[in-house]
């Protein structure tokens, strides 16, 4: 007979704090190819700037954690993004992590679009997030604080697979699959203080936040600003949320343009984690077995007792050296071909065809959006992918850059079933793109044609985080 269960805990120094760092309404605002707005135009629910910042109960060695309501940013962008936080916060550049929602509904903001309509406003924002968040930083440094970490883990059917064949025009798309099932695992966790007060709670689910498409002109965060809603209405405590590998993993009704659609799924979420919160013990005790009661019947008697909190601490950063794949598109070739876009687009346009005009303009997005990335990526045969893990008593919490295949968490799940193991994907920017499986690069889908890295790449990414979490 078992007769000692013991929920996930860890003991640390921790601090959270937020801002609202929602843009200009008209700012420039175009996320996606098939998008005929160029502004946005209004605002559906506020962006969020949230810092928290892990430490051991003793020691200078910290983690601090930059989670931004966007889509990502490019590889200069958020090189300044990092040096300004860790300049005004006080902290070494190399301490950061910066974790985006990846809301697709908050615009593009790359330095790149500074001469479209509403792009003037992209530079000054940008550098107030800087500003923004190290002003976060510094207040959680001086906030930092004993503190116990309670893990719980529930259920959500909001994510779905979303690789698709369409066989009437024999090719994959990228939307709802229900042929396939999907990771439904949410990993929640909830800060409390050494006064008993619950000072913030940690939501991390692997589901693209794309609810919210080429009909929406609002500044959103998709699904996460419902979700964090439900939770804080309840818990009256910050919630961070970390995005986990989703890379095929998107919402059951996305790609819309109707906000209540956003706030829904956001629900769904909220009230699954809601429910593994409201589960969770008191902090720094276990549910132990107290022996037989007589009463109609011999009754079997548990009761909470008294525990401490491990207070493990490791942290290792490193930056793992991804082949890049063969046969990268050249900038010249990628030019000649936006060049050839834009031009028959213009044709279209002038013979009246605005279906076909529209579907040119997209993959001209495309092909500028490749430019880009092809600028900032790293030199040399290898892309080096950032990633910070740290042991935090029962957990094991990962910030990993690109936006991986959800393999990457089941795998590390099944490996380490006695841990509590939070993965938060796109931590850095956006330059790795996807890592697929090794068995999908022999398909036409669309995480695996943009993908920079080898085949492969995700398996030894698998494993580099594996022997780092044995040892």
């Amino acid at each position: 007979m078992i007769t000692d269960v013991r929920t996930p805990q860890s003991r640390c120094r921790f601090a959270l704090a937020w801002a609202d760092i929602t843009p200009p309404p008209n700012i420039y605002h175009r996320m996606w190819g098939a998008a005929k707005h160029e502004r946005a135009t209004g605002i559906h629910r506020p962006l969020r700037c949230t810092v928290a910042i892990f430490a051991p109960m003793e020691g200078k060695e910290k983690q601090v954690v930059l989670a931004l309501d966007h889509c990502t940013l490019g590889a200069v962008e958020h090189r300044q993004l990092v040096e300004r936080a860790a300049s005004l916060g006080g902290v070494a550049a190399e301490e950061i992590i910066v974790i985006f929602s990846h809301t697709h509904g908050a615009g593009l903001m790359g330095l790149d679009r500074a001469n479209l309509p509403g792009g003037d406003l992209i530079p000054g924002y940008l550098q107030s997030i800087g500003e923004r968040a190290g002003e976060l930083i510094a207040q959680c440094v001086a906030q930092l604080a004993p503190t116990t970490i309670v893990y719980g883990q529930g259920r959500c059917n909001l994510a779905t697979h979303r690789d698709a064949w369409d066989e009437a025009s024999a090719q994959f798309v990228c939307g709802f699959n229900p042929g396939v099932p999907a990771d439904d695992t949410v990993i929640v966790a909830r800060a409390t203080n050494d006064s008993g007060e619950v000072i913030a709670t940690i939501v991390n689910y692997a589901c693209h936040p794309t609810t919210l498409a080429w009909d929406n002109t609002l500044i959103s965060p998709d699904y996460v600003g419902g979700m964090r809603e439900v939770i804080e209405l309840e818990t009256h405590a910050p919630c961070l949320f970390l995005l986990g590998a989703c890379g095929e993993l998107g919402p059951r009704e996305g790609f819309v343009g109707d906000t209540a659609v956003a706030d829904r799924n956001g629900r769904e979420l909220g009230f699954a984690a809601l429910s593994a919160l409201t589960a969770l013990p008191t902090p720094n005790t276990h549910f132990v077995y107290s022996g037989p009661v007589v009463s109609g019947a011999t009754l079997g008697a548990w009761k909470h007792s008294p525990l401490t909190a491990s207070d493990a601490w490791k942290l290792t950063r490193w930056h793992e050296p991804l082949a890049y794949r063969p046969g990268q598109p050249t900038a010249e070739q990628t030019q000649a071909e936006l060049d050839q876009f834009q031009a028959d687009e213009a044709t279209a346009r002038a013979a009246g065809d605005e279906d076909r005009a529209a579907d040119l303009r997209a993959m001209a997005e495309r092909k500028t959006r490749l430019l880009h990335r092809l600028a900032q990526l790293p030199s040399g045969d290898t892309f080096p992918l950032q990633v910070a893990l740290w042991h935090l008593g029962d957990a094991v919490w990962i910030g990993v850059q690109g936006e991986s295949y959800n393999l990457l968490q089941t795998e590390l799940r099944r490996r380490f079933p006695n841990k509590t193991i939070i993965v938060a994907s796109l931590a850095a920017d956006w330059g790795a793109s996807y890592l697929p499986p090794r068995e999908l690069y022999d398909q036409t889908i669309y995480q695996v044609n943009i993908a920079v890295v080898a085949e492969g790449s995700l398996e030894q990414l698998i494993e580099s985080i594996a022997e780092r979490i044995t040892g």
